[in-house]
């Protein structure tokens, strides 16, 4: 582990990525162990745009446990966090009482402080929780010297669909079967490399808090929904195996339709809850009108839609089609701040707008933000991107006023 003599603070910082569901994970079947009622599906979205930054540290100097976010202190108390902190802390021992010597973890009885920021809208439906309970796990593990195969199950117990964030590229995680939970895991289906061409564009129409949290959403739609369960028992299951295959075959057209039939079911039972939840806005419908009329104009599924628990659109593509996607959706929600990286500025096809038949919404989007698939978690090796000064404290740039 990483030393600093003057406080003998041992600290590590590490990064996580985002990941966005293709086929969603919605409902729990045991809500301590956080075990879903289906697997899921997801896309690690790349961390040169998305992802949580933490950094550990542990000191036999520390008081107690503590932990600041995005700028702020938080109760360390939450249980999920405690779950995380005492899985972690119970691997290093076993570690150390099997006499393993390939890790230092002496510092396993110290109490750590912890600071993470994510450099995107925490709680507006871009899996902050993901990013976040991933990357505390991940970094934990380093400082700790946890094994990564073990890590799958901790971070799930945190958030849910963390446990997809462990992994880069396309990763499922499996329902499983025990009572225990030990074989709810996730796996990576294909690397980040797998499929060069896909394209990934997040469409920011809210950063606001959503009214329904996803943990709150979740128990209401297990507790009220018929439709819930038929997708549990009889939707999900085959197409997890068709999802796979069309990844697999990079069959666009399949992948785009698949998803957005997903995402559909997963609002429609929202909608079916009662009382029933609102996740998508008339922004949301607009883009979704969008799509299907941009589809409809070639003839075939060239982009497609997910949206998670939130109003912001996350859309697939190809690179072929991505500059004239993004030019349409400038023309017809016209961003107030547009980071589409790397993305070629071309004229639109005015049969295309004509065809498309919307009037414009100004402002509809905030900005978007252009990415691929990308690698899970990683060690930043820079000591001067720790979040953390030599004093275990934050540093002045991460607190907020």
């Amino acid at each position: 582990m990483p030393e600093n003599d003057k406080q003998s603070l041992s600290m590590v910082t590490c990064t996580a990525p985002v990941n966005i569901a293709v086929i969603k994970y919605w409902g729990k079947r045991d809500e301590d162990l956080i075990l879903p009622i289906n697997s899921s599906l997801s896309v690690t979205l790349h961390q040169d745009q998305l992802k949580t930054t933490t950094t550990v540290a542990c000191s036999r100097n520390f008081q107690q446990d503590r932990i600041w976010l995005n700028g702020k202190e938080e109760d360390i108390s939450n249980p999920r966090l405690q779950s995380c902190l005492q899985e972690i802390r119970r691997f290093s021992r076993k570690r150390r009482n099997t006499g393993d010597s390939t890790s230092d973890v002496s510092g396993v009885s110290h109490k750590v402080h912890i600071c993470s920021v994510n450099n995107f809208p925490t709680a507006a439906g871009l899996a902050s929780s993901a990013s976040g309970y991933a990357c505390l796990v991940y970094t934990l593990s380093q400082l700790f010297g946890v094994e990564s195969e073990q890590l799958s199950a901790v971070a799930r117990q945190g958030s849910g669909s963390a446990c997809r964030s462990l992994y880069g590229g396309f990763v499922q995680w499996k329902l499983g079967e025990q009572l225990d939970g030990k074989d709810s895991l996730a796996e990576q289906v294909e690397s980040e490399s797998y499929w060069p061409e896909l394209r990934v564009l997040t469409l920011v129409v809210s950063a606001e808090q959503k009214s329904v949290g996803s943990t709150s959403g979740m128990h209401a739609s297990v507790e009220t929904s018929q439709l819930l369960k038929y997708r549990a028992d009889v939707v999900v299951p085959s197409r997890m195996e068709e999802m796979i295959r069309v990844i697999r075959e990079r069959d666009f057209p399949a992948f785009g339709e698949l998803t957005m039939k997903d995402s559909n079911q997963f609002h429609a039972i929202c909608l079916d809850t009662y009382p029933p939840i609102f996740y998508l806005n008339n922004t949301s419908h607009r883009i979704i009108s969008l799509v299907h009329r941009y589809n409809q104009y070639y003839g075939e599924t060239r982009v497609a839609y997910t949206f998670d628990a939130g109003p912001n659109a996350v859309i697939y593509t190809l690179q072929d089609h991505l500059s004239e996607f993004v030019q349409v959706v400038r023309h017809f929600f016209p961003p107030e701040v547009t980071q589409a990286h790397h993305v070629m500025i071309i004229t639109l096809n005015s049969e295309l707008k004509r065809d498309i038949n919307m009037e414009p919404t100004p402002k509809g989007i905030r900005y978007i933000i252009s990415t691929k698939a990308g690698p899970g978690p990683c060690v930043v090796k820079d000591p001067n991107h720790h979040l953390l000064g030599a004093d275990g404290l934050p540093k002045k740039s991460v607190i907020s006023d």
